[in-house]
């Protein structure tokens, strides 16, 4: 019998807000707008050591997708969820909220987006992106 890894992958994302309480959201391939964030990298010999911890991960990836420094908060209550990208992928996806620790400085768009932006409360339910993100938005929102 062969086996076959019932595995899903995990993928980490930022809700950051910059100094006026926009949210930072990126464009995907997809044509979906998502939170910054991505895979934990387990590193290799020669090369730069692994994350060592899911909140490590988060501030290394919204650093090189954006610029922007952060630091990973808690997780947001209802933000551990599993998104269906495209049929037959699943996805866990864990938000945390997280702190600014440049809130102005302008956001840098990488080549693994489309396009960046920064979005006030009332423009997220209406930006095509999973219900997910939109939740995690709105709960860390209503912290501040």
């Amino acid at each position: 019998m062969t086996y076959t890894s019932s595995a899903w992958p995990v993928s980490v994302k930022a809700v950051a807000l910059d100094g006026r309480h926009r949210v930072l959201l990126l464009k995907n391939e997809r044509e979906e707008w998502e939170l910054p964030g991505g895979r934990l990298e387990l590193g290799s010999t020669g090369a730069a050591p692994g994350d060592r911890t899911p909140e490590e991960a988060v501030e290394r990836e919204v650093l090189e997708e954006t610029g922007w420094k952060i630091t990973a908060g808690p997780l947001i209550d209802g933000g551990v969820w599993i998104y269906e990208p495209v049929p037959g992928r699943r996805v866990l996806v864990v938000t945390y909220g997280c702190t600014v620790l440049t809130p102005d400085r302008t956001p840098v768009l990488s080549h693994e987006h489309k396009q960046i932006g920064l979005f006030r409360a009332d423009e997220v339910p209406g930006l095509t992106m999973p219900e997910g993100y939109k939740r995690c938005i709105a709960v860390w929102r209503r912290r501040w």
